[in-house]
């Protein structure tokens, strides 16, 4: 599992009060959410009129994907509202979680389904031989 940070500072020179910052931030909030599967929110500069900060983050199975993705959400975020935003800084992190499946002490589905079959009837794992007897 791939989860990757997008941090967005935007410049935005238009907005002559807090009230028209949050309503051009939020536009573009709800539109990133509107066309990429991801989670944003502004989380820095709240009080300032002219800047924001804006987290985005990404999991995906894929590190590629998860890049790919935070790559076009930057670009369309630098892209929307005819230049009364402006993308002035960007940091992006992506990070590996568990890729290996078992190896960090952690049980496999088939050792998992193991376990539950030696649980069956008395306490001893039934054979297919024993099974078959047992269905008929």
């Amino acid at each position: 599992m791939f989860v990757g940070v997008l941090r967005l500072t935007l410049h935005l020179p238009a907005p002559g009060s807090l009230k028209s910052k949050r309503h051009l931030v939020r536009s573009a909030i709800d539109r990133v959410k509107a066309r990429f599967n991801v989670s944003i929110a502004e989380v820095g500069e709240n009080d300032l009129w002219q800047r924001s900060v804006i987290g985005v983050t990404a999991v995906g199975n894929d590190h590629g994907f998860v890049n790919e993705t935070l790559d076009k959400v930057s670009d369309f975020v630098a892209a929307m509202h005819g230049g009364q935003i402006q993308l002035t800084a960007r940091d992006l992190e992506i990070v590996s979680y568990g890729d290996h499946l078992g190896e960090d002490g952690g049980r496999t589905l088939a050792e998992a389904e193991a376990e539950q079959d030696e649980g069956f009837g008395d306490g001893e794992a039934l054979d297919d031989d024993e099974n078959e007897e047992n269905t008929r």
